[in-house]
């Protein structure tokens, strides 16, 4: 005769279950994997977020049009010596922004502008730096689940269309008769940062 079952009793309660096989090491390596993945992707999280934050900073002090070059590498390092400051300042008078609004500006008040550019600059070299190093660790480890390559890869060429888009908005101030950059520019290079951060979360 069966025996009566309470509603609440799980099926298969009370009689033998059949043994689940313990996940073994490469289980275990994959859970690791992505733990070291969402720690990566968390700390690129936080580096776009600064990015952000100094970027309208750099917008709030009129600095963004300090820096009159586009030199993704060299442009890593600072000026070093008074000459080099020198020459920075000379090709800042050539533009609109100082010819018309900054007339008669230090050279101590131009390295104030300039290091608010410079940082936003090189947080993105660090940002794009973090995640190529992350990104060709996991590839050549082989720890990049199933499926998750395309969604890893992503950010990193998005961020290298971000430093193109970055100067095409700057290039935007640095002639004519301009002041800032041009507003439509601003909004896409604002607006792709957000794209960014929402693929990374």
């Amino acid at each position: 005769m069966s025996r009566k079952r309470n509603i609440f009793e799980e099926v298969g309660e009370g009689s033998e279950r059949t043994a689940v096989p313990a996940g073994g090491v490469i289980d275990g390596a994959r859970k690791d994997a992505k733990r070291a993945i969402r720690l990566w992707l968390s700390a690129l999280g936080v580096l776009v977020v600064l990015i952000v934050v100094v970027g309208g900073m750099t917008r709030l002090t009129d600095s963004g049009l300090s820096i009159t070059e586009w030199q993704p590498i060299s442009g890593a390092l600072p000026p070093i010596g008074v000459d080099a400051w020198e020459a920075e300042f000379e090709k800042y008078r050539q533009i609109p922004e100082y010819q018309l609004q900054n007339e008669g500006m230090t050279l101590a008040e131009f390295r104030t502008i300039y290091w608010w550019e410079w940082g936003h600059r090189q947080l993105g070299r660090i940002t794009g730096l973090v995640w190529a190093v992350g990104f060709l660790f996991f590839l050549a480890t082989r720890r990049i689940p199933a499926g998750w390559t395309g969604r890893l890869l992503l950010p990193g060429v998005l961020g290298g269309v971000q430093g193109v888009i970055g100067w095409w908005m700057v290039s935007s101030g640095l002639a004519g008769d301009v002041l800032d950059v041009a507003s439509y520019r601003l909004a896409v290079h604002l607006g792709l940062a957000f794209v960014i951060l929402g693929i990374i979360a």
